[in-house]
């Protein structure tokens, strides 16, 4: 079956200005990805069985524990019923991308609707390792601060004040480094307060700019920059770009719709704008690597892997093996990360009470030594 490229949405995401500022809406009511991971799976297993949509969506809607999730299916199911087709009917919900809605469209009009939803299950398998990989890095650094605010609060408002009271009455003048820290407690709920607000203007700051694309371009590129942690970053959105690429065109998507599709789930900034970049030349009739080779986001063995791809009309599992690759690399890189933050984040913290702990106790040193004399 042949597919009409013009029927799909391809046309250019309009850019936003530079004074363009938007809120986004927090809902705890959400559809996760946990969720519609298990959705795709058991919708594939239902229909690959010979069940119909409706009987399908009835039976998934029977075993959902959730009343936010199982009103979605009960809409799905009652548009589904009323002559919509199914990718119709999930896009009428703002819980669905338009990544699965257009890869839903194209499971239906090749027939291979099961396939498209295991893979979309795959996707979604992926994208929940990657958090949990990411997150797992992030939770001890994150732990080990907010103990250290803790341990500093309790010290500062607590354990400096007494030493400072003992060494009001010795009639000297306090080394430089208990003089700071003494200063340091008198200022400390101030100080915590400005650092807390200033955390706070930064939240607001960023949701009010986050739409904004000069705010997008400086803090994508501020990211990238940051050591190791940078390189981490642009692999989870490689990986990312090739396991959605792999799966659209797995599923026999055209390229460009594979290339649309593609750009309108990646969030990322600069690989937002190579792949917008990338669609236009494919559509000027450039191969896909020779545009992908004009953005530098892109690394040459993602060049090279899609030159060959092309030549042997196999995109799609050369995508694949990269987006395993990247995947690997990623649980090797946070494991890593995980090893090398634990001791460090020890030294930090011992460092703090350390450097505390020799400030007050440094005058009550030189107090022994003129009392010897």
């Amino acid at each position: 079956m042949k597919i009409d490229v013009s029927r799909y949405e391809t046309s250019k995401p309009k850019i936003k200005s530079k004074t363009d500022f938007s809120f986004e809406g927090l809902s705890l009511k959400r559809f996760s990805d946990k969720q519609k991971e298990a959705f795709y799976r058991e919708f594939a297993t239902l229909i690959s069985s010979g069940i119909d949509f409706n009987q399908a969506i009835q039976l998934l809607t029977e075993q959902q524990k959730s009343k936010h999730i199982k009103q979605i299916y009960e809409a799905i199911n009652t548009d589904v019923v009323k002559g919509k087709t199914l990718h119709e009917a999930v896009k009428a919900h703002k819980s669905f991308s338009p990544y699965e809605y257009y890869s839903i469209k194209i499971g239906e009009e090749t027939r291979r609707l099961p396939e498209v939803f295991k893979q979309l299950e795959t996707y979604f398998s992926r994208k929940i390792g990657m958090k949990r990989q990411v997150v797992s890095v992030l939770a001890y650094p994150v732990f080990v601060l907010i103990i250290t605010f803790a341990v500093l609060y309790f010290m500062l408002n607590y354990v400096v004040p007494m030493f400072a009271t003992v060494f009001q009455q010795f009639g000297k003048d306090l080394p430089s480094i208990t003089q700071f820290v003494v200063n340091l407690s008198k200022h400390f709920n101030t100080i915590a307060i400005v650092f807390l607000g200033l955390v706070l203007v930064g939240i607001i700051g960023h949701r009010l700019l986050k739409t904004n694309d000069t705010y997008r371009s400086f803090t994508a590129q501020l990211l990238l920059k940051l050591p190791f942690f940078g390189k981490l970053l642009k692999k989870v959105y490689l990986a990312r770009f090739c396991q959605s690429l792999s799966l659209l065109l797995s599923a026999k998507t055209p390229l460009i719709t594979a290339l649309d599709l593609t750009e309108k789930m990646i969030s990322f900034y600069p690989l937002k704008r190579a792949l917008i970049g990338a669609k236009d030349d494919v559509l000027k009739g450039e191969s896909l690597a020779n545009s992908l080779k004009k953005y530098s986001f892109f690394e040459q063995k993602i060049i090279s892997l899609t030159i060959i791809g092309e030549q042997v009309n196999e995109l799609d599992k050369m995508y694949n093996g990269l987006a395993d690759q990247y995947n690997k690399d990623i649980e090797h890189s946070t494991k890593m990360i995980g090893t090398i933050l634990e001791p460090v984040m020890i030294i930090f913290i011992g460092g703090v009470v350390g450097f505390i702990m020799i400030a007050m106790y440094s005058p009550i040193f030189n107090l022994s030594q003129i009392l010897e004399r």
